[in-house]
């Protein structure tokens, strides 16, 4: 255990590395405000590239495959270099990218360009549990990966309303090319604060196909797996769901449900380290009363909101809880490779979720997306409430 000693004896924990984790918590607010900004700009991009609205919403779906596909190769083709000069690639590819967004009017290189920072969100993903994992003590690991992985829910509740709302102002081409530079300043605050690690000696590296087997892996992904499509069926069509519900508002909802995810993930930095097990099934339990509440009353708008900000409390916090779990069962040392793998499964959750809620809503209408999500809520609760030793023990050891 990594502790500070004061002067009369008493032990306290190591600080966190602030500087450095908040710059990979920049770095993950900036790769999520890259992939969902074209779709609060369908409106505006679809013109200037000549296309309909739907072929710039392509754009997220090419990303999206983009870092699906490249997870697990791209982390295995690099695991290794040393880790720094990697992130600094991906950020680079980054810059690059939405540059090219910024001054293209050809839909053809628009969408090569998402490609190829769909490729380096794929890589980045695979690298910040385990980098923040490396970086702090192990007794205050998953408070490290919390505060990294806050940068995902400050871009889904401000950064991507926010940078729509910039594009009314300034326009969508200036968005980007402000992202392309904060990219930059990005690789200039990592050279300065994130610490260098090697990469993986080829003597020791363990092979995917080993650490996709490791005790706890399996089911951890399993969980990730349920979760994701239980939540994807109903936040993929937040907006059908609030119109059924008779509350035309799906702002405020969107809104209500963002600023929740706060409050989750802060109060999960407050608890992963000290009762994981507890909080995980906790958020899981929560999520699968709020799915009931949505089926049942939805039509009560007070129940709506309350049940949305109780969902948003309740998944703000998971990917934290769930990418702690990995690189436990893992080890800070293969932390990258799992973290490859459970990428590809999230990916795999939010497009499988979002086809069956299609499928769900086209077949019985808005009103059954919550009880098409409850049983797999239920299933990722189960496997957690099962998966006491390896995958989610109930305190954290201090490695």
């Amino acid at each position: 255990m990594s502790t500070t000693s004061l002067a009369k004896g008493t032990v306290m924990p190591s600080p966190l590395p602030w500087s450095g984790l908040l710059a990979l918590a920049t770095a993950a607010f900036a790769a999520v405000v890259t992939e969902l900004l074209p779709a609060g700009l369908l409106p505006r991009m679809a013109p200037a590239l000549g296309v309909p609205e739907s072929r710039v919403g392509f754009l997220v779906t090419g990303y999206a495959v983009a870092s699906f596909a490249a997870a697990i190769p791209v982390t295995a083709l690099v695991r290794g270099l040393p880790r720094r000069p990697v992130l600094i690639g991906t950020l680079l590819a980054f810059a690059s990218s939405n540059t090219v967004v910024a001054v293209s009017s050809s839909y053809g290189v628009t969408f090569a360009a998402r490609l190829s920072a769909g490729v380096a969100g794929g890589t980045l993903w695979a690298m910040l549990a385990g980098y923040a994992a490396r970086m702090a003590p192990g007794e205050r690991r998953g408070r490290a990966i919390a505060v990294v992985l806050a940068g995902i829910t400050l871009a889904l509740s401000l950064g991507v309303p926010a940078g729509t709302a910039l594009a009314a102002l300034v326009g969508w081409r200036a968005v980007f090319g402000l992202l392309a530079g904060v990219a930059v300043l990005l690789v200039v605050w990592v050279r300065r604060r994130v610490p260098g690690f090697p990469g993986e000696p080829r003597a020791g590296r363990a092979p995917l196909r080993r650490v996709a087997v490791l005790p706890g892996i399996p089911l951890i992904l399993s969980v990730t797996l349920f979760l994701l499509l239980g939540h994807q069926v109903m936040y993929t069509y937040a907006a059908p769901f609030a119109a059924h519900a008779g509350f035309g508002r799906t702002d405020v909802v969107l809104l209500v449900f963002g600023a929740s995810t706060v409050a989750g993930i802060w109060g999960t930095g407050l608890l992963v380290d000290r009762r994981p097990r507890a909080t995980l099934l906790g958020a899981l339990a929560l999520c699968a009363v709020v799915m009931l509440a949505l089926g049942r009353y939805a039509e009560v708008p007070a129940v709506l909101l309350v049940s949305v900000a109780l969902w948003g409390v309740a998944f703000g916090g998971t990917p934290t809880l769930l990418q702690t779990a990995l690189v436990d069962a893992s080890g800070p040392a293969a932390a990258d490779v799992a973290t490859s793998l459970q990428t590809t499964v999230y990916n795999a959750g939010i497009a499988g979720g979002s086809l069956t809620g299609g499928v769900v809503l086209d077949a019985s209408g808005a009103g059954a997306l919550p009880w098409a999500a409850l049983p797999l809520v239920v299933l990722a609760l189960t496997a957690v409430a099962v998966g006491r030793r390896h995958a989610f023990p109930a305190v954290r050891g201090p490695g």
